[in-house]
C-alpha cells in the first residue's frame, strides 16, 4: 500500500486526490479528493500567456493542497499540467511558482499523455465489455481515447468549455449564430479526432470531467453535487440534447439557480454540454457512462 498524492491542473480547475493505491487489488481509498475552479487558462487561447490573476489564483489553491498532503503524510507527490500551460509562453513562470510551494515540478504533459492517464483512471474499473472510447471534456481541450485492455489510439484536440466560450463569448443567452459558430468548431476538431480515433465503431462512450458530471447531475435531478450517485450513471442522448438546450437558452440567472452548477461552470457549462452533444451525435452513441474517477486517478497509478 502506497499513499500519494496526485495533483492534475487543467485550463479551468485544479483538483487534488490523496489516496492510498494497493497494487495488489488493484484498489485506490481516497482520503481526501477536491477541486478548486482557478480558471488558469483565462485569456490564452487569444494572448498566449497565463494572466498574472490567474497564477495566483492557482497558487493559492496550491498553498492549500501542499498543507492537505502534508497533513495526510502522502509518500510521493505528482503534479501533471495540461492544456492551459502547453499553449503559454510564461510557462516557466507557472512552473516556478508550484515547485516553491509544493517541492515538485509540475510535468506539462502532451495530449496524448493525458489521455493515457485518463484512460487508465476512467475504466480500470468498469466491468463492460471492455470496448471503449473515453472522451474527456476539458477547460481547453478534449481527449479521445479508444480502448480494451488499454490505450489503442488517441487524440487531444483545441475544443473545450472556456476555449469555446472565451473564443465565441455566447450572449445570455447565445444566438442561435453564435452556437453555430461554437458548433462549426467543434465538428473541425471531430474531423482532425477521427483521422487517429475512430470514433464511429461500436463502443461504450465513457465521460469525463466537469462539464459531463454537471449534466450528470442535472439529469439525474440532485439538489447537492452528489458523487457516488453520478458515478457510472447512464445519460441518454435525448436527455443530453435536452439539457444542452435548456442550458444554451438559459440566462445567467437561471443557470445561477442550478443548484449543483458550481459557480466557476455557469459562463462556461453550456459550451461544454454542446462538445458532449456532438461527440454523442457523431459517435451515434445512445448514452454516455459518466466516471467520476479519470485523470486524477491515472496520475495516482503511475506513480504507486
Amino acid at each position: 500500500m502506497t499513499r500519494v498524492a496526485a495533483i492534475d491542473c487543467g485550463t479551468n480547475s485544479i483538483r487534488l486526490l490523496v489516496a492510498d493505491a494497493d497494487p495488489a487489488t488493484g484498489e485506490i481509498t481516497d482520503l481526501d479528493r477536491r477541486m478548486t475552479i482557478v480558471r488558469l487558462g483565462q485569456g490564452v487561447d487569444r494572448t498566449g500567456r497565463l494572466a498574472p490573476e490567474a497564477l495566483e489564483r492557482t497558487f493559492a489553491a496550491c498553498r492549500e493542497y501542499a498543507a492537505v498532503i502534508k497533513e495526510l503524510g502522502a509518500e510521493r507527490i505528482r503534479f501533471v499540467a495540461t492544456s492551459a500551460s502547453r499553449d503559454a509562453e510564461n510557462r516557466d513562470e507557472f512552473v516556478r511558482g508550484v515547485l516553491e510551494i509544493l517541492g515538485v515540478e509540475p510535468e506539462v504533459i502532451s495530449g496524448d499523455q493525458e489521455a493515457e492517464f485518463s484512460f487508465v483512471g476512467a475504466t480500470k474499473e468498469l466491468s463492460g465489455d471492455g470496448d471503449y472510447l473515453v472522451v474527456d471534456i476539458g477547460g481547453g481541450s478534449t481527449e479521445f481515447v479508444v480502448g480494451s485492455t488499454g490505450v489503442e489510439a488517441a487524440r487531444s484536440v483545441d475544443i473545450g468549455c472556456v476555449r469555446m466560450t472565451e473564443r465565441h463569448h455566447p450572449g445570455d443567452p447565445a444566438t442561435p449564430e453564435q452556437i453555430a459558430a461554437i458548433r462549426a468548431d467543434i465538428e473541425a476538431a471531430l474531423d482532425l479526432a477521427e483521422r487517429t480515433v475512430p470514433l464511429r465503431e461500436p463502443r461504450t462512450l465513457v465521460g469525463l470531467a466537469g462539464s459531463v458530471t454537471t449534466i450528470a447531475a442535472i439529469s439525474l435531478g440532485l439538489t447537492g453535487y452528489d458523487s457516488a450517485a453520478i458515478h457510472h450513471s447512464r445519460i441518454s442522448h435525448e436527455e443530453v440534447a435536452a439539457i444542452t438546450a435548456r442550458l444554451l437558452a438559459s440566462t445567467h440567472e437561471e443557470r445561477t439557480a442550478i443548484p449543483v452548477l458550481h459557480p466557476g461552470r455557469i459562463d462556461v457549462i453550456g459550451a461544454g454540454a454542446l462538445v458532449l452533444l456532438a461527440i454523442m451525435e457523431r459517435t451515434g452513441a445512445r448514452e454516455v457512462v459518466v466516471s467520476e474517477h479519470d485523470i486524477l486517478d491515472g496520475i495516482a497509478w503511475s506513480i504507486a
